[in-house]
């Protein structure tokens, strides 16, 4: 196989692992806790429902189960070394979120809406205007989350929240966040003018993530650091 594409890809995901970071508060060591329960209005929620959670940099997503339950993909490493569902169930922490992207560990999950949400606002149903007639029924939508309830293998690019929720009401598992991103990327990518930006990334590729040095590396690098700075 071609080393590049796999380099590539590898630090794509790294980066994208830095916008799925929750943002702890300001002057604080420790995460904001969610909401308490009642804080969202639940009754226009329908069992099916797909929520949308939109982030700073990225959109999280989740399956309403109905009675104030919301099924969602989240990486996350514990479920690989405890089997202890006590430890599980509570909300997953950027430690847990972190470890779990580098071990490409996942689990769906059933949490309140207010651990879902995390304080955000929440859009519902948004994706079906892109899907027309591939919207399933909602009771089928509800049944496929719920079978998918438990570990899985997690891909911030092939396998994430969003692939989760579009397989579970359209049948199709995919992901516009990680289509937008890729086409920005190829964009960029074409641009060959900033030579001194492909050097300076290169270098911090070299001490930073301990690629190796090529002629055709640079030019992957450098189209990432300029769309994580715009």
């Amino acid at each position: 196989k071609n080393p590049v594409p796999q380099a590539a890809s590898l630090l794509l995901e790294k980066l994208l692992l830095l916008v799925h970071i929750r943002p702890l508060p300001a002057g604080s060591g420790e995460e904001k806790p969610p909401p308490a329960p009642g804080y969202y209005d639940t009754s226009c929620f329908k069992r099916g429902d797909l929520l949308e959670v939109p982030r700073t940099l990225f959109i999280h997503f989740g399956i309403y189960l109905g009675e104030n339950r919301v099924a969602h993909l989240m990486p996350d490493i514990l479920p690989t070394i405890t089997g202890d569902r006590r430890q599980i169930q509570q909300v997953v922490t950027n430690k847990r979120l972190i470890l779990g992207v580098i071990a490409r560990t996942a689990s769906v999950r059933v949490d309140t809406v207010e651990d879902f949400a995390y304080g955000g606002s929440i859009l519902v149903n948004h994706m079906d205007r892109l899907f027309e007639d591939q919207v399933l029924g909602s009771e089928e939508a509800a049944c496929r989350a719920e079978k998918l309830v438990g570990t899985t293998a997690y891909s911030l690019l092939w396998n994430n929240c969003e692939h989760f929720v579009t397989f579970c009401r359209y049948g199709a598992p995919v992901s516009f966040q990680t289509e937008k991103f890729c086409e920005t990327v190829k964009r960029i990518i074409r641009d060959q003018r900033s030579v001194l930006a492909s050097v300076l990334v290169g270098l911090a590729s070299i001490v930073c993530l301990g690629v190796a040095p090529s002629t055709t590396l640079p030019t992957i690098f450098i189209p990432f650091l300029l769309w994580m700075a715009g």
